[in-house]
């Protein structure tokens, strides 16, 4: 099968296996969360039980024009400290290597804010008012959201290279 003909629930439930893979790896016990879980797809605990977080994973393929994942307005306001994001791109075959960026859930908060107020109130294509809506973007460069503001600089491209493959965060 293609890789571009994967379901898009597959290509989900193939980051969230590789998520755990890498949380298991490092010695943590780490279980998918009940379906209908609202905030977690994965429950992380040490061997002691006296760590526990979860993680939410957020899977794509090299494909589109912005390289982004998908996220709603909730994750606006999902900032816990036992909340942990995972970006993870399987790339465009099956032969890439995969990336994880690990992401504490109160920077993702914090980015989904700022940008979606940003796009809020820039005028679109034709000089329109936006109209609002729940769809984000959880970008790997925020230039074309942030030009000519303060945060263009802060979330230009490599701004996520801190949390390439960075378990620690939730293995520490």
């Amino acid at each position: 099968m293609e890789n571009s003909k994967i379901s898009s629930r597959l290509v989900g439930a193939s980051g969230e296996y590789y998520v755990m893979h890498q949380i298991l790896r490092r010695g943590y016990l780490a279980a998918l969360a009940p379906d209908g879980a609202p905030n977690s797809d994965i429950i992380v605990t040490d061997i002691y039980s006296k760590k526990l977080c979860s993680v939410q994973v957020k899977t794509r393929r090299d494909i589109g024009s912005d390289k982004g994942w998908h996220m709603k307005d909730k994750h606006e306001q999902l900032d816990s400290d036992g909340l942990f994001y995972c970006f993870v791109d399987m790339g465009k075959t099956f032969d890439d290597d995969v990336t994880t960026f690990v992401v504490p859930a109160k920077i993702v908060a914090l980015v989904m804010r700022e940008s979606h107020h940003c796009w809020l109130n820039t005028p679109g294509a034709k000089g329109q008012k936006r109209n609002d809506t729940n769809m984000r973007r959880f970008l790997l460069d925020y230039t074309r959201i942030f030009k000519g503001t303060e945060l263009e600089e802060k979330y230009k491209q490599g701004w996520l290279e801190p949390y390439r493959e960075n378990w620690s965060l939730i293995t520490r």
